[in-house]
């Protein structure tokens, strides 16, 4: 489990292609305190760590994660965002995400609104109706607020401080953004259907 609070930057340092692809992540991370066979969000996707030395560590990704994610976009150079497992007693300070990416959405519009930027997405239709205003969502692992929703289309506010610690200061239009719904409302969605 994650809170969607991003606590590195992380960069492909390779890509290897063999069966499944094997990324090696630069991090600044002590990796002597991470073992093989820990759970690491990368851009959301919880992804264990399978081989690991001073400053960067590899992990398998397989055919269905990437045919899921925006994993199979990354080059070498790429910047990720990084959150380690959530330990007990840690501060939860975005919102309980589970690293299990549901879909991609697409990056339609960045615009400058007061001192954050707003960036408006597009969610897959299939689940475009567990995102509500005000509810949380994960975007490439990052817990965000949802501050409007128009059918499919969905809009969340960066902060400066988020822009700087996370690879959102470089999204674009077009980008494709790994989607994790909210629990809670994927629950309270399927609750509504049974007594519906």
């Amino acid at each position: 489990m994650f809170t969607g609070i991003i606590t590195d930057l992380g960069r492909v340092g390779a890509i290897a292609q063999s069966g499944d692809m094997r990324a090696r992540i630069e991090t600044g991370y002590d990796t002597s305190t991470i073992d093989i066979g820990a759970s690491i969000a990368s851009d959301g996707v919880c992804l264990t760590v399978v081989d690991l030395g001073p400053g960067w560590y590899d992990v398998d990704i397989s055919a269905e994660t990437l045919s899921k994610t925006n994993l199979g976009d990354w080059t070498v150079g790429h910047r990720i965002n990084l959150e380690r497992a959530l330990k007990v007693g840690d501060e939860l300070g975005g919102h309980i995400v589970s690293g299990h990416v549901d879909g991609v959405a697409e990056v339609l519009s960045v615009e400058e609104e007061g001192d954050s930027t707003r960036v408006t997405l597009r969610a897959p239709a299939a689940l475009a109706r567990f995102i509500a205003p005000k509810g949380s969502v994960a975007l490439n692992g990052t817990s965000l607020t949802v501050n409007a929703v128009d059918g499919p289309d969905f809009g969340v506010n960066l902060i400066s401080h988020t822009k700087a610690v996370t690879n959102w200061g470089a999204v674009r239009p077009g980008d494709r953004v790994n989607l994790e719904i909210d629990t809670l409302a994927r629950y309270v969605a399927r609750l509504a259907e049974a007594t519906g």
